[in-house]
């Protein structure tokens, strides 16, 4: 009997903490005790709500605390509905709190917004009160003259808290930052002038409102170091100089070939000729016998043409035409 009563109380106790544990689990009785010590009034059935909709009640519970102590009026609905959003309440809270300290118009609506929009905005909030320097790689542009000079440019920003959402980020301020330094060096006379007044770059670029779409407030930029490039202008005329000088020499090469093709066709054309002339001597003793026999020239008449010819050969051999001849023929 006595051991049956001891199983039944283990069991009851067994049972007892099981529940407690359960109970516990169900609600945050720390946490309760916490927000009523720190003068919060939150119900513990909203807690267990909290645990059934599968809200972590410590990640809104404790930010609620810190919101409560700053003076925000902020309530719990806010809070878990953020949560439930997916966006981070805790960060909210926190820049709410340093927007509130800063003297900044912050609401919890524009907050939760921006949080959920991606952007960290407590450090939005930081960089309202302490701008933030964005550094640029070296930028080059080409003078008139033809100089490259390389600028590096310092661009200090303050967010913008009401076009954080939907504003552009860095990039987009570097990227015109950057045309703006280009299309100053551009437009200066001489390299000279941009190396003597460095401050003509950034008070021009500031004065264009680069920070129009953008999340940020461009305070100031400055140059913090200018380099010289290359000679552009020398290098285009070189290159210039280059291309004329290939052009001419095709010009010359076509006018060449064309002096060849020309030569190669007044010899064929001699050629031709001499074939011609050639042929037509060959048809001479042909001719001179189809005479004879018709009866055209007689005997002596032959020998006189036959005279006349070995004669001529004699009075060129003597003038030395005919070795000039023979160097003809051969050529």
């Amino acid at each position: 009997m006595f051991a049956g009563n001891m199983i039944l109380l283990l069991v009851a106790i067994a049972g007892a903490i099981i529940l407690l544990s359960i109970l516990l689990t169900l609600v945050p009785v720390a946490l309760w005790i916490s927000a009523l010590a720190a003068g919060v009034k939150i119900s513990i059935f909203t807690l267990v709500g909290m645990r059934l909709r599968r809200v972590i009640p410590s990640r809104v519970v404790n930010p609620l605390i810190k919101a409560v102590k700053a003076g925000l009026g902020l309530n719990i609905n806010q809070l878990e509905s953020h949560y439930l959003a997916g966006g981070n309440v805790d960060r909210v809270v926190n820049a709410l709190i340093a927007a509130h300290r800063a003297n900044i118009d912050l609401t919890f609506e524009r907050a939760a917004a921006i949080d959920l929009a991606g952007r960290d905005v407590l450090e939005a909030v930081q960089m309202s009160v302490n701008p933030k320097v964005i550094e640029t790689p070296f930028i080059a542009g080409v003078a008139m003259n033809g100089i490259e000079v390389k600028a590096k440019a310092r661009i200090t920003v303050r967010a913008n808290i009401d076009r954080l959402v939907g504003g552009a980020g860095e990039e987009t301020i570097v990227a015109r930052v950057g045309e703006g330094i280009v299309s100053t060096i551009g437009s200066s006379d001489h390299h000279k002038k941009v190396l003597e007044n460095p401050d003509m770059i950034s008070q021009t670029v500031l004065n264009k409102g680069l920070d129009s779409g953008t999340a940020f407030e461009i305070l100031s930029i400055d140059i913090a170091d200018v380099d010289i490039g290359k000679n552009i202008g020398a290098e285009l005329q070189t290159e210039q100089a280059e291309a004329d000088k290939n052009i001419a020499q095709a010009k010359a090469e076509e006018r060449r070939a064309m002096a060849v093709a020309k030569e190669q066709e007044m010899k064929a054309r001699v050629e031709e000729m001499r074939a011609k002339v050639v042929e037509a001597e060959a048809d001479v003793p042909l001719a001179m016998g189809e005479a004879l026999r018709a009866g055209n020239i007689g005997v002596m008449d032959y020998l006189n043409i036959q005279n006349l010819s070995a004669d001529t050969d004699m009075r060129d051999a003597i003038s030395g035409l005919g070795d000039k001849k023979k160097d003809n023929k051969q050529d």
